[in-house]
């Protein structure tokens, strides 16, 4: 059965010495395999549109829960500005490399939609880190350790909320605080922000780098403890954002 699929390639595998099997999240059937033979060759049509990080569409011989097989591909969106910057690639291959695990898990379409979104705000030139940090948050959920952000997650109170608790996942009100690090209401406001933007919908980022960099030492700390998922691209990006 001949299909087209909206998709993005998360990965490449060689195969044979002319061929290779991508793995590409699509927008309506998750992860799909798909053999792309000849694709390595000099000459192949293929060539070009089966890199890495390719977002197009994708004409297959499918096979459901089976591989599928390369028919042509078209490229949409060949993400010129990000891949001639090593940091935006950096963050680029992360994102790809966590919805790729994400929708191992999950596989909701919504993974994809939130995937792209993502990429096409750090194209356009918005600050990635805060983009990825806005795209990790949201796919906590999807890992099944999602952060309680509408109440305290100790009593429900819905004031005087002065700290996220990673332990406890989710806000601390100034009652039921014990030792928890304090944030400015700032940083709760905005992690919160985080949690509930459309992506589609951000048109320009004017946040503090403080308030930056402390969401993004929350989420680090709150992945690493919680989602168990060691990711060698983010020691890739940690290395380019040095």
């Amino acid at each position: 059965m001949i299909r087209e699929f909206e998709g993005i390639i998360l990965s490449e595998t060689p195969y044979s010495e002319s061929s290779k099997i991508l793995n590409v999240l699509t927008k309506d059937e998750g992860i799909i395999g798909i053999m792309a033979k000849g694709a390595k060759r000099m000459k192949s049509k293929l060539r070009s549109s089966t890199q890495k990080f390719t977002i197009g569409i994708f004409n297959v011989y499918y096979h459901e829960g089976k591989l599928s097989t390369l028919i042509s591909a078209d490229i949409t969106n060949s993400l010129p500005n990000i891949k001639t910057d090593i940091v935006k690639i950096g963050y680029l291959t992360y994102i790809c490399d966590l919805a790729y695990q994400t929708s191992k898990q999950n596989n909701s379409k919504n993974i994809y939609k939130l995937l792209i979104s993502s990429i096409e705000k750090i194209e356009e030139g918005l600050d990635p880190l805060i983009i990825t940090n806005i795209f990790e948050l949201k796919m906590l959920d999807y890992l099944g350790v999602g952060i309680d952000l509408d109440s305290c997650i100790k009593c429900g109170n819905k004031n005087n909320i002065i700290t996220i608790n990673g332990d406890e996942g989710g806000y601390i009100c100034k009652d039921c605080h014990t030792n928890e690090i304090i944030y400015d209401i700032k940083t709760i406001k905005m992690f919160r922000l985080y949690y509930y933007v459309e992506i589609d919908s951000i048109k320009d980022l004017k946040i503090s780098k403080e308030v930056v960099n402390n969401i993004n030492t929350i989420l680090t700390e709150y992945y690493d403890r919680y989602t168990g998922l060691y990711l060698k691209s983010k020691d890739f990006l940690k290395e380019v954002t040095k």
